[in-house]
């Protein structure tokens, strides 16, 4: 991965965030992809995609995942950085200028791209909650409080005190979210990526290594690297792996799209969004290599996902360990610079949008945007679980689904490809077009319409 310097895209265009200033941007190609990388890597890495290869068979389920991660990384990932780099801006400003260019009007391009904004600010709500909770266990681990815990019940009393009442982590949350995103995007997001994802991968690296000694652990590798060919017959394991691929690369036309629009015309498009797809695959599977592992190690068999497993299960396993409180230090930590890093992004969407609205600076639109959502997280705290899912089913589908009409279908194949070819030195092949008009946008409705019916797929 090379880090040559990356011109501002406003910087060139003349472009303005509001009141008059140059639009920030990204510095280094190295500082935009661990950005984008930090989006994606979140908790679906974490406390969804191991309990996902667990339940569904091992690499019966990662074969189909990487499938379908190889499909949205080559076009959906493409298409939401080349779009917001085309138009300069956020959805609303990207989606008006689309429509302005196909039916000579912003009107219904602005109105839909208010969505994206608004789920990009629902996500960050709900995160608010999961990031406080995060930081008060990482807090826990430090003083040893958890490693003082014994048996699954006391875990679990203790998760249930703190989703109910945990206030001062959710401020702390929000108020590190906003210390980072006042700086703008090249002192604020790439700074803060740039010592976040390094130390998230080494941090997890370290687990792997750890788990690899403990007896029995073996055994969970040999399920993870198992392959059932009958088990890939099964309809159940490829739209699991669909959704698990879809919001693992953080495709919902808001946060990607932002970032891109960041970026100057000789940054080269696709290598990003191939970097961005293999090491957030990468964080997925570090994270199923500790964690199904530790578990065979104890004679246990992943079977729970989601919240329960990293507060309750987890913390639990790790007490049982040699080094038990050491280890669970080291994870929460890896695990809050995960969840921090994907919180920032949701952020970002909200924030541009009053800058190029409103035309606030960049201090003022971040703390609106971070007294909002702290408010609304501490409103919302009793029913996040409710509230996120109907984000990722509902909300995230769809804004993802609007940007890619909007950029596959309404921008058409001449100014698509002109975008995406950027900064190239050959173009991308016949392929990438239809591939993602059809397949990609395809797949995204299928999303939408199989997490409608099944409760949710990512």
């Amino acid at each position: 991965m090379t880090d040559k310097t990356v011109e501002p895209a406003a910087t060139r265009a003349g472009g303005s965030a509001g009141g008059g200033a140059r639009r920030d941007g990204f510095r280094s190609k190295r500082g935009f992809i661990l950005a984008c990388i930090g989006s994606a890597v979140g908790m679906g890495n974490i406390w969804l995609f191991p309990a996902r290869v667990s339940a569904y068979g091992g690499a019966t389920f990662i074969l189909p995942y990487l499938i379908f991660v190889l499909l949205i990384g080559s076009t959906g990932v493409i298409g939401e950085m080349s779009f917001g780099r085309a138009m300069r801006g956020g959805p609303i400003k990207a989606f008006g200028a689309a429509t302005l260019r196909r039916f000579g009007t912003r009107t219904p391009g602005e109105a839909v791209g208010l969505l994206p904004v608004v789920s990009s600010l629902c996500m960050a709500i709900g995160y608010t909650v999961v990031v406080g909770w995060i930081f008060k266990y990482t807090f826990d681990a430090f003083t040893g409080t958890l490693a003082s815990m014994q048996g699954l019940d006391m875990f679990a009393g203790q998760f249930e005190h703190v989703s109910e009442q945990n206030a001062l982590w959710q401020c702390v949350a929000a108020i590190s979210a906003t210390a980072i995103l006042v700086f703008g995007v090249s002192r604020g997001i790439e700074r803060a990526n740039d010592v976040m994802m390094p130390l998230f991968f080494l941090l997890f690296v370290g687990l792997a290594l750890y788990v690899a000694t403990l007896p029995g652990a073996s055994a969970g590798y040999a399920y993870v690297f198992k392959l059932d060919p009958a088990g890939l017959a099964d309809p159940t394991v490829w739209v699991f792996a669909l959704g698990q691929a879809f919001f693992s690369l953080s495709i919902a036309g808001n946060g990607t799209l932002i970032y891109g629009s960041y970026l100057g015309d000789d940054e080269n498009v696709p290598q990003s969004a191939a970097f961005v797809a293999l090491f957030d695959t990468i964080a997925a599977l570090l994270a199923a290599l500790v964690i199904i592992p530790a578990m065979a190690s104890v004679g246990q068999q992943l079977s729970k996902g989601g919240p329960g497993l990293l507060f309750i299960y987890l913390p639990e396993l790790f007490s049982t360990m040699p080094g038990g409180p050491v280890i669970m230090a080291v994870f929460f930590v890896a695990v809050l610079f995960g969840g921090l890093s994907s919180l920032i992004n949701f952020f970002e969407a909200p924030i541009a949008t009053l800058q190029e609205r409103l035309g606030l600076d960049r201090t003022k639109a971040t703390f609106v945007v971070g007294a909002t959502v702290l408010v609304a997280s501490l409103a919302i705290a009793g029913i996040v679980s409710g509230w996120m899912d109907f984000c990722s089913i509902y909300l995230c589908p769809i804004g993802a689904l609007i940007a890619a009409v909007m950029f596959f279908w309404v921008c058409g194949k001449d100014f698509c490809l002109l975008q995406v070819n950027k900064g190239r030195r050959t173009p991308l092949g016949g392929w990438f077009y239809p591939l993602a008009k059809y397949v990609f946008c395809g797949a995204t409705l299928a999303v939408l319409v199989l997490g409608s019916i099944l409760g949710g797929i990512g």
